[in-house]
């Protein structure tokens, strides 16, 4: 059986900066996979990587057997993979509602000529959406925002609001880039049960996070980054405990 997600061999330099170095790494269907490592580490390179927001000088990424090689971001989606952002990447002045329907895959009513000519159609569409985008809010715990502008919401709203957008992709696979980053106290307890209710809705999740306390408690394995490199896999408590990881990652300082 193929894994769900295989990242082969891949090397990415960006003029003498070798962001990533023959890195390897499979991730399993179903659970929370944490990927850390110490700043310029690769992890959100490797993100790109993934998602076709670049294109690796070498290597190879496959998910459920298929390649995606060479796809486009837009059809990496529709294999089911979508990711978040560490600058959010919302639209500040549109509300959470018209934030997550942005982010649907395409349905007619989108086309120019199909507005001008099947309007009652292009109507029906939209409001389907719209409504569609309600429960997805209602999902992350923000119905009562959902007309709200985006300017409007908290910090801790605006990261549930990025979780939601991929949601609506209906995408199996979600790629979370420092999810908490920012967040403390109720926010950053709301994220955590989030992404434990989304994995237990059979959502897999691969999270980059900087957050020791938050990997112990959400992650079901490690993957350990350096110099563009895997260096370690494993459970939380294993990578933790490795001294040779925490002088790299933390300056020998837990």
């Amino acid at each position: 059986m193929s894994p769900y997600l295989d990242v082969t061999g891949l090397n990415k330099r960006f003029g003498g900066l070798q962001a990533l170095s023959d890195c390897s790494f499979k991730v399993a269907q179903g659970r929370i996979t944490c990927l850390v490592g110490p700043n310029g580490a690769g992890k959100t390179t490797i993100f790109n990587a993934i998602t076709g927001f670049l294109t690796p000088d070498t290597g190879h990424v496959a998910f459920r057997g298929a390649s995606l090689d060479g796809l486009s971001p837009q059809r990496v989606v529709r294999h089911g993979i979508a990711r978040t952002f560490q600058n959010l990447r919302l639209f500040a002045d549109l509300t959470a509602r018209d934030n997550v329907v942005a982010g649907m895959p395409g349905h007619f009513g989108e086309e120019p000529l199909g507005a001008i000519f099947r309007p009652f159609r292009t109507s029906r569409a939209l409001a389907g959406k719209r409504a569609a985008a309600l429960e997805v809010l209602a999902n992350v715990g923000l119905a009562d925002r959902a007309d709200a502008l985006v300017r409007n919401l908290s910090y801790g709203e605006q990261k549930l609001l990025c979780i939601a957008r991929i949601l609506a992709t209906s995408a199996e696979l979600l790629l979370l880039d420092e999810p908490t980053s920012g967040l403390s106290g109720a926010a950053l307890t709301e994220v955590m049960a989030l992404l434990r209710r989304l994995q237990a809705e059979g959502k897999t999740l691969l999270v980059v996070e900087h957050n020791t306390r938050v990997v112990q408690q959400i992650a079901d394995e490690v993957l350990f980054l350096h110099q563009g490199h895997l260096m370690a896999q494993g459970s939380p408590a294993e990578i933790i405990a490795d001294p040779k990881l925490a002088e790299i990652y933390f300056g020998g300082a837990l």
